[in-house]
């Protein structure tokens, strides 16, 4: 039987096949997903925001791009995952609130340009993803097949 990892908001984990891994309520929300598609090493960041530097208080490493992503690495290679093998999708990003004039009305697609910036740098593929609109997503990523699930209200399944 296998298990169902659960990340929370500003959060990350790695998980291993049989196993998934999830995390709820993606809206302006990066749900970035790494995987080894030959040890089946999944890892899962809900990214709140794009750039470590631009905040004061940024003791959560996992709230952002730019140190979520890396922590991320990090722990799969030091479960066994290969850093030359992994590969990214990832869903989220969405406008949630009509905002005219204000930065937070762009966060979402602020949060997505700097994880593509993140793991161009690291040198991980992108292979898919399910960003931006005005919906919010849940996800899974299964790691027996490096399938991600995104789940959305009143919207059929979607498989990347």
């Amino acid at each position: 039987m296998s298990q169902m990892i659960k990340v929370g908001m500003a959060d990350l984990n790695i998980c291993k096949s049989p196993n998934a891994i999830t995390t709820l309520g993606l809206g302006s929300c990066i749900g970035i997903a790494l995987y080894d598609p030959v040890t089946k090493i999944g890892g899962l960041a809900h990214i709140m925001l794009p750039d470590s530097t631009q905040i004061r208080n940024n003791a959560n490493i996992a709230k952002f791009a730019d140190t979520g992503i890396t922590e991320l690495v990090s722990r799969m290679v030091r479960a066994g995952a290969s850093r030359t093998r992994l590969v990214a999708k990832i869903a989220g990003g969405a406008k949630m609130f009509e905002v005219t004039g204000t930065a937070i009305g762009s966060i979402g697609e602020k949060n997505a340009a700097a994880s593509k910036k993140k793991l161009r740098e690291l040198g991980i593929r992108l292979l898919a993803e399910d960003t931006g609109l005005n919906y919010g997503r849940t996800v899974e990523l299964h790691c027996d097949t490096g399938e991600y699930y995104i789940k959305s209200v009143g919207k059929p399944l979607k498989i990347i």
